[in-house]
């Protein structure tokens, strides 16, 4: 199992539409957090061994409606 987290930008008071939507329409997607500073939600994600992060990122999460930006950052290991 991968894990990856996703920060997503979202257009003026679209986040927590895009949350929900998020939550309701990606598999995968396991918390959804409302952050503050450059981004608006943060998505922990766990993909399937030698799943295509790229495309799960390019075409599940950034077509979602009110997406306007992602930064991805990919985990190697958890400690607890």
């Amino acid at each position: 199992m991968q894990t990856i987290f996703v920060e997503v930008k979202c257009d003026l008071g679209r986040a927590y539409q895009v949350a929900e939507a998020a939550v309701e329409r990606v598999d995968g997607i396991s918390e959804v957090h409302s952050i503050s500073g450059a981004y608006d939600l943060l998505l922990k994600c766990y993909l399937e061994d030698g799943a295509d992060i790229g495309h799960f990122v390019t075409e599940r999460i950034q077509t979602l409606p009110g997406v306007k930006d992602t930064f991805t950052i990919i985990a190697f290991k958890v400690f607890c």
